[in-house]
């Protein structure tokens, strides 16, 4: 008994559930189950998207559909809770990001799943196939074929005489040894070094800068497409510009953030864009029928703001690649 109430406190804490909805309205509007594995403050923006896509299928939350939202600050062993609690009450489909996919897989096969996520769908076990998902997921990824070897060729084209990097990841990310192995191989095709590593905690970002610093790190690649890192921008391009680190990010967030160069895709597009597809499954379409697709807005981004506070000069051949260069 102390376990049940303990663990519908931590549901309560962190799962924001939509309460105040008469029981006979509830009763009457399909329930979203959405499972974040950030925080309702740092994903207000995303989350507002996800329900604009959600606007465009023709579902509006309190009106003909209910949310119920899920959100693990950070702490990724809490998903598993906050997912069979979803699964429990049950609700109609479930919308996950990130490492919230994989957990939400494990807790059932029967409601649908849409994601959003930066995992390589078939390489982390989601999909058998993106054209044809054939299970009860499917969703947008924002992964891209040169997601590791493109932000080294960036950072050498900025630092041409450098030939040692950092990198900065996730260990608790659901492909970080992946994503470590891979870097070092993109890092040895380009002839550099790559030194990685690694953050779960706010305290180990700030420790993991300091150390890249001390060891004179002068150039580095923060993979913030996992949701911890995408949510904590702020902090991680605040750090950057104190150790005056020029780094290159995996999100275009973190660019607008301050940060120094983003090559990647919009994480709000492929939340709009699942919301969408939840709406179609509301309407009765099926998860297996829906073919994964990949987010085509990916852009480079250069924020000159930063480029002149850290006294860099940035290439022509790096700028005439940008899509969008912030003064």
């Amino acid at each position: 008994m102390v376990i049940a109430i303990r663990r519908r406190e931590l549901v309560l804490a962190l799962g924001g559930a939509a309460v105040g909805w008469p029981l006979a309205a509830r009763a009457q509007q399909p329930v979203i189950g959405f499972l974040n594995g950030a925080t309702a403050s740092e994903y207000a923006s995303l989350a507002a998207t996800f329900r604009q896509g959600l606007g465009d299928a023709g579902f509006v939350e309190g009106r003909n559909v209910l949310i119920e939202y899920r959100w693990a600050e950070g702490h990724y062993e809490r998903l598993a809770i906050l997912a069979d609690d979803l699964v429990r009450r049950p609700v109609a489909v479930i919308f996950a990001n990130g490492p919230a996919v994989v957990v939400a897989k494990k807790a059932t096969t029967t409601i649908p799943i849409v994601f959003a996520t930066g995992l390589d769908p078939i390489a982390s076990g989601l999909v058998s196939s993106l054209s044809r998902p054939g299970g009860n997921l499917t969703g947008f990824t924002s992964r891209l074929d040169e997601v590791y070897e493109k932000p080294l060729e960036l950072l050498h084209d900025l630092l041409p005489a450098v030939t040692t990097f950092g990198a900065l990841l996730n260990p608790g990310y659901p492909s970080a040894e992946v994503e470590s192995r891979n870097l070092q191989e993109a890092a040895r095709t380009l002839g550099l070094r790559l030194r990685v590593l690694h953050a779960a905690t706010e305290s180990q970002i700030d420790t993991s800068f300091a150390a890249f610093a001390q060891e004179g790190t002068q150039g580095l690649f923060v993979e913030t497409a996992d949701p911890f890192f995408t949510a904590r921008r702020d902090q991680i391009a605040a750090l950057a510009a104190r150790y005056a680190i020029p780094a290159v990010y995996n999100r275009n967030e973190v660019a607008a953030a301050g940060g120094l160069l983003s090559y990647g895709a919009s994480v709000a597009d492929t939340y709009r864009q699942a919301g969408i597809y939840v709406g179609r499954i509301l309407k009765g379409e099926k998860a297996a029928d829906l073919p994964v697709q990949q987010s085509t807005k990916i852009k480079l981004i250069v924020n000159m703001k930063t480029a002149k506070t850290l006294g860099l000069t940035i290439p022509d051949k790096i700028l005439a690649l940008a899509d969008e260069v912030i003064e």
